[in-house]
């Protein structure tokens, strides 16, 4: 989501799900979009068609584009939670379009789904837990929330990489890069940044936020700075 779009956001109170979204494009271009460790349903309407994605976590930041008037909803899954027929680590850094199955619906699993919308997604959900096409990992779950299970670090790993298609060291770094951005956001220099968020020196930092963020130190902390002509206005 960016400038390209106007979109409202909504938390759940499933335990599948991290957020629930819509938007449309407002115009065409291209944007630089953060690395993501969450996996998504994602619906798409243009110009009459639609279309229903699986897009798996997005390993490294890179470039989106995107074109005007276009309708979309963004299902974001907890970490943890999965489709047993289709884990996250089979479509890492892939979108993957669901078949259609009528106009107002898709093929999931042999069965067929009616698309959800911005304030179903939650029943919508519910139903694919009841079918059994979409799961927890409590292993996951458990180590995320600081309280891990009595199981070797080799079965731990297993279960990250299957549930999430990532390594705990890979969510670990992302995160770490994201409360990086948000002190810079907030005003916090970078030598602040890299002692409150424990980086070794300010180039690593700085290879950390071009990889997962997509902007540099310096760019982050630009782009929260308000407009010269704001300044000037607000001096006089």
């Amino acid at each position: 989501m960016s400038m390209g779009f106007i979109f409202e956001e909504r938390l759940s109170d499933s335990p599948y799900i991290e957020t629930i979204t819509q938007g449309r494009s407002a115009g065409e271009g291209s944007t630089i979009r953060p690395a993501e460790i969450h996996w998504h349903m994602v619906l798409v309407r243009y110009q009459g068609n639609v279309q229903f994605l699986v897009v798996g976590p997005l390993t490294t930041a890179g470039v989106v584009n995107y074109i005007d008037g276009a309708e979309l909803l963004w299902i974001k899954f907890k970490l943890g939670t999965f489709m047993p027929h289709l884990p996250p680590k089979t479509f890492l850094d892939v979108e993957t379009s669901l078949p259609g199955a009528a106009s107002q619906s898709f093929w999931l699993k042999g069965a067929a789904w009616q698309f959800p919308d911005y304030e179903n997604v939650d029943t919508f959900v519910e139903r694919l837990v009841r079918e059994e096409v979409l799961v927890r990992d409590p292993v996951v779950d458990a180590v995320l929330q600081d309280q891990p299970p009595a199981l070797s670090p080799r079965t731990v790993r297993h279960r990250f990489l299957h549930t999430t298609g990532l390594t705990q060291n890979h969510i670990h770094q992302f995160e770490r890069a994201q409360r990086a951005a948000a002190l810079l956001r907030q005003g916090v220099s970078i030598l602040d940044t890299v002692y409150e968020t424990g980086y070794f020196d300010q180039p690593h930092l700085t290879r950390s936020l071009k990889q997962w963020i997509g902007h540099t130190p310096a760019q982050i902390l630009q782009m929260n700075k308000p407009p010269l002509s704001e300044v000037v206005s607000s001096a006089r």
